[in-house]
């Protein structure tokens, strides 16, 4: 079977590259030109020796996702749904601001985890991405972004690992997709840029302080153990205890010198000022004072199955004033997207009715002809039909 490029850091395409008798240097080679300057056709990588472009076509080939449609909301944002086979589908959204350009990427099918305020988790697990398929999620939005704004340089600066799924349950998967948008040969992203999320995988946490510290968001969402374990099954197994001694742990290697915890407010569950008294006692007891974190206050997005509601700015308010006054280092996430239901926990709630209908019509008029030419062309913002 022929090798997807796409699921190879350099180290790997190296190896690669080696098995077919050619040295290191085209490996860089042939990396540049595919994450750099987006190209899936060899005969297009000039530079390349003639022998080694005939020997490419022969053993690999750079598989894009399938695009089955675009949105882009008001604000701006632009969400994607990429076919990954077998009914299932990914979703990446692109959020800009005026400093920086951010891309929510997808790292499972559905999501195992099965927190109750996240649309995925009600949709349910599928499978893990490979490699490949995480990191053609930045190589498509970062070719495209270029040619839909017109621009040369690089547009994506920031990604954060918060699409579907939960990236610590794929970890032999995400580490090489991490490296490819570190590597400087490719995407030369900063780790203080790359920004992994988990929901308390505690063992793995420590194994990503070895293996490639990156940026690190922590999914907290109650200061009790009790009402964690309501909102995120996975507590039960890592409770809170163990996950802040995991948090300070990674400090040691982090490229911050904080640690992000998220915390999805939720109307009379999880929003009281007593509850933020408690997080922030937790927070100092935890890490011997309050300037080793940072607290994302995110509205939630409803969605019919979770049976909750989103805080009232009120309430938000007075929660994030408790922080506050504490010296807890507390920012209100702006919902953006939420239009084209692609802000934080509305990723997938349609997905499967959507991808079965979609990949039906998507059989007879593919959208490969948005990679076939070797560079990417600009897709229509609108389903793939």
């Amino acid at each position: 079977m022929a090798a997807n490029l796409l699921d190879y850091d350099l180290e790997g395409l190296a190896l690669f590259c080696e098995r077919l008798g050619e040295k290191r240097f085209r490996a860089v080679q042939l990396f540049r030109w595919i994450h750099q300057k987006g190209a899936s056709d060899f005969d297009a990588m000039t530079d390349l020796a003639k022998s080694l472009r005939e020997k490419l076509k022969t053993c690999a080939h750079i598989a894009p996702l399938r695009l089955l449609s675009q949105h882009e909301s008001a604000d701006g944002t632009i969400k994607w749904l990429f076919d990954v086979g077998g009914n299932d589908a990914v979703e990446a959204v692109f959020i800009p601001e005026s400093d920086r350009g951010t891309l929510c990427i997808s790292s499972q099918a559905g999501c195992a985890v099965g927190c109750r305020f996240c649309a995925t988790g009600h949709q349910g697990f599928s499978r893990n991405l490979a490699a490949g398929e995480i990191v053609a999620q930045l190589w498509f939005a970062e070719h495209f972004l270029r040619k839909h704004l017109g621009r040369d340089e690089r547009i994506i600066s920031n990604v954060v690992m918060m699409g579907m799924g939960e990236p610590l349950q794929n970890y032999t998967e995400l580490v090489p997709a991490l490296k490819v948008m570190l590597d400087d040969h490719a995407y030369g992203l900063s780790r203080r840029r790359v920004t992994v999320s988990t929901s308390g995988m505690v063992p793995m946490m420590d194994r990503l302080g070895q293996d490639c510290p990156v940026a690190l968001a922590v999914s907290l969402h109650a200061p009790n153990d009790a009402l964690r374990e309501s909102l995120v099954p996975l507590n039960k197994k890592y409770p809170i205890e163990a996950l802040l001694q995991a948090c300070v742990r990674y400090l040691a290697v982090a490229p911050r010198d904080f640690i992000t915890f998220e915390y999805c407010m939720l109307d009379g569950v999880n929003d009281t000022p007593e509850l933020a008294a408690q997080l922030v006692d937790l927070l100092r007891t935890a890490g011997g004072n309050l300037n080793w974190c940072k607290v994302n206050l995110i509205p939630f997005n409803p969605f019919a199955a979770s049976g909750l509601l989103r805080s009232s700015n009120a309430r938000v308010q007075a929660f994030s004033e408790v922080l506050s006054r504490a010296g807890v280092v507390t920012t209100v996430r702006k919902t953006r997207g939420d239009d084209i239901a692609a802000a934080c926990g509305q990723l997938a709630g349609e997905v499967q009715d959507r991808t079965s209908v979609v990949v039906r019509i998507h059989k007879q008029r593919s959208a490969e002809a948005l990679a076939n030419t070797g560079t990417l062309d600009a897709p229509r913002a609108t389903e793939v039909h």
